[in-house]
């Protein structure tokens, strides 16, 4: 007896589930230049916190008010750069899938993914303004993986393992304060950069 036409309806039926529960619009290509915008970005901050020293000898971060203001452009610029580029290349894979980009799992995806990103996003603020610019880089990482591992269930299973990866990144760039730039560069740029070309590669986006 051959049942290969109802492992195929069920393999239908279980794709239909799929695409009704969860985001699948994601492109890889948005990872990609997240993480290059990322790695700009840092490198910018770097040059803004370490302006005017030498650099064969030891280097203090200056934290100035107009050193925050410039901070705090730099991450602005990035997050929508990042943002509208992840836009831009959904909005073409949603057309290409033939999916609508806003959509009730769109919807949910983003409630899940903002509540913990705002919510570290004011912490972090709270703390630069305070003087406390150790501590923001593991608190950002942190705050982006759990924000990763709460969307996940209405997105691409691979943004869970992203989203673990981060939280361990953060919590190493905790134990060794001082090298955060360097741990935001590898969770924000590279890893980024990583998962995108592997996002694109298994699903062609």
């Amino acid at each position: 007896m051959n049942n290969q036409p109802y492992i195929d309806d069920l393999k239908l039926i279980k794709e239909i589930m799929n695409r009704s529960s969860r985001f699948i619009s994601l492109s890889g290509l948005s990872g990609v230049f997240a993480g290059i915008y990322a790695l700009i970005g840092a490198l910018l901050v770097y040059l803004t916190v370490y302006s005017n020293q030498n650099y064969l000898q030891y280097r203090e971060a200056i934290l100035s008010s107009e050193n925050i203001i410039i901070l705090l452009v730099i991450a602005v610029v990035t997050l929508s750069l990042s943002i509208g580029t992840g836009v831009f290349f959904s909005k073409i894979k949603a057309k290409k899938d033939n999916e609508k980009l806003w959509n009730l799992q769109a919807k949910r995806l983003l409630i899940n993914l903002f509540i913990p990103l705002i919510a570290g996003g004011i912490l972090s603020l709270i703390l630069l303004f305070k003087g406390y610019i150790g501590i923001i880089a593991p608190l950002t990482l942190i705050f982006y993986g759990l924000a990763l591992v709460n969307a996940s269930k209405y997105t691409l299973k691979e943004i869970r393992s992203l989203g673990m990866v981060e939280i361990v990144l953060g919590l190493l760039a905790a134990q060794f304060i001082g090298y955060g730039l360097i741990f935001w560069s590898i969770g924000f740029g590279i890893l980024h950069i990583i998962y995108g070309i592997a996002m694109h590669l298994k699903y062609r986006s």
